[in-house]
């Protein structure tokens, strides 16, 4: 990997690029590229000046406001290696991350202090915690240092620096993906040309001129940055030069999220599927014209199953905008644009870097296996080299990353995606996956969410549950006419043989699925 092609190199010469652009707007916080990239270099400097040295790993136990976005970047300046915190997870699980990660920082908000003072003896390596809530505190003081960097931070950066991100953990314990900067530029941040008609860079001076020509749009990611998506979000605007919107609510409320756009004139929104998909549907509908929408050109989705007829809401409810939809892993990056899936989820292009994987081989045309990626990677999960031996496979002399989902090769030149193997019901010797029947379960009318799980049953080996939440101010749906409505839609051996209704489909904060909840509640209520 060449050494320049680094996110803090790549951030700079942005900056340097475009130094009176505003880069940043969070409530009343608005900065400019000159005035990011200042704060983040002194933010930096302090940091290694607290014992921090290159190759350490630094906690983000954070929601979205500006501070996040600082300590991300001075991370990087800092050669420290950033990982992402789930900010809800609990004592035990949040001990596991920090143990797991060899964390020797955390920078965390007020609000998760009384739970790191908890968690840090648990987490012995941790040599420094910063609360970025304290005004008077040590975050607030790095912001103003004046103190040069070390002769080790100045010396060139390496593209093969790390960045650590930790998978959700919906299916199994959390593991830490280790992204060369190299292969995360490219991979997940459009490698700093997504927005320009010349495409990704050749090299790193390229940038400059990517900023420089690139449109002054201003981008809103709805999701929390602790998701891949979100983070890989910022990242393409950043490197484009672009406005970053953050929102600091403590809660997804689609009534503010129009707000924001409206207000500071978003171009782009940017969310994780359904979940929150959902309700910014609802929302336009029940107010038609509260909002004036003009700026806004693009919504999107990544991450999570973005259904066909909220993308077709959102084309009628919102006409002129263009509505994308990408998918990605923590271990694969984007995928690229899906494309609406007949039989499957969705389908996304084939090529040199993207096929499918059976075992040990390429797949060959109608062969159905796993998607996998190739040429920038992942170098493996931290600490795990017996799971990283599983996902990281080299075939034909060269590294191939399997994903979960399941696919299929097709003459096209396409890849069918299924869903999530690990997700998979098997009924009666048939194939179900879950992402479908939630699909066609939130088409419905009444209802607002749905997760659909396997659960032992002596005659079919797993049988299909289904798990659904009713539509804010409706009452809740009737199962019995909600399976009825699924006759047609689905083929009948999919259709959940139980259904109930619950106050709420639980997910992650990024909108992800939580199964292992989904499979203990329909447990009980079966």
């Amino acid at each position: 990997m060449a050494a320049g092609f680094h996110l803090a190199d790549l951030f700079e010469i942005v900056a340097a690029a475009v130094p009176d652009r505003i880069a940043l707007i969070c409530g009343d916080d608005v900065l400019t590229y000159t005035e990011l990239d200042a704060r983040t270099a002194a933010i930096a400097a302090g940091l290694n000046a607290s014992g921090l040295g290159p190759g350490d790993r630094v906690g983000l136990y954070l929601t979205n406001h500006t501070a996040h976005l600082e300590a991300f970047i001075a991370c990087v300046k800092a050669r420290l290696v950033p990982f992402n915190v789930n900010y809800r997870y609990g004592a035990d699980e949040l001990a596991h991350i920090f143990s797991n990660a060899e964390a020797a920082a955390i920078i965390h908000d007020a609000a998760f202090s009384a739970t790191m003072a908890a968690v840090r003896p648990r987490a012995p390596s941790i040599r420094v915690a910063l609360d970025v809530g304290d005004p008077s505190g040590a975050f607030e003081a790095l912001r103003k240092s004046t103190d040069e960097p070390p002769a080790e931070i100045r010396a060139p950066r390496d593209g093969r620096d790390i960045l650590l991100t930790y998978t959700g953990g919906t299916t199994g314990k959390p593991k830490g993906v280790m992204w060369p900067h190299e292969a995360f530029v490219f991979a997940c941040a459009g490698g700093g040309g997504y927005f320009h008609p010349s495409g990704p860079i050749a090299a790193p001076e390229d940038i400059a001129i990517r900023a420089r020509e690139g449109p002054p749009l201003r981008m809103f990611p709805v999701a929390p940055l602790m998701h891949a998506a979100a983070l890989w979000t910022v990242w393409s605007g950043l490197l484009g030069g672009l406005t970053i919107v953050l929102d600091a609510s403590p809660k997804f409320d689609a009534a503010h999220v129009w707000d924001v756009v409206e207000a500071k004139s978003v171009n782009i929104l940017q969310f994780v599927g359904d979940a929150m998909a959902i309700p910014l549907v609802d929302a336009l509908a029940a107010h038609p014209g509260r909002w004036r929408l003009d700026a806004l050109r693009s919504v999107g989705s990544g991450g999570a199953v973005f259904s066909r007829h909220i993308k077709e809401a959102f084309t009628r409810l919102a006409p002129g905008i263009v509505v994308t939809d990408g998918m990605g892993s923590s271990e694969t990056g984007v995928s690229g644009m899906a494309k609406d899936g007949g039989e499957g989820m969705l389908r996304l292009p084939a090529g040199p870097a993207q096929t499918v994987v059976i075992g040990d081989r390429l797949a060959q045309v109608g062969e159905l296996g796993s998607l996998a990626r190739s040429g920038y990677t992942p170098i493996g999960y931290f600490g795990d080299p017996e799971k990283t031996a599983e996902t990281f496979r080299t075939i034909d002399g060269r590294v191939w990353v399997v994903s979960g989902d399941e696919a299929r090769l097709d003459d096209d030149g396409l890849i069918t995606v299924f869903g999530r193997g690990s997700t998979c019901i098997n009924s009666g010797g048939e194939k179900i996956y879950p992402e479908e029947v939630e699909e066609a379960l939130r088409t419905l009318p009444g209802v607002q969410d749905a997760v659909v799980v396997g659960l032992p049953d002596p005659r079919w080996g797993e049988r299909v549950v289904g798990l659904i939440s009713a539509r804010v101010g409706e009452h809740a749906p009737d199962t019995a006419a909600v399976r009825a409505a699924l006759e047609g839609v689905i083929a009948s051996y999919k259709i959940p043989k139980s259904i109930f209704v619950v106050d709420e489909v639980r997910r992650s904060p990024a909108g992800k699925q939580d199964y292992r909840w989904a499979r203990t509640r329909a447990g009980l209520e079966s």
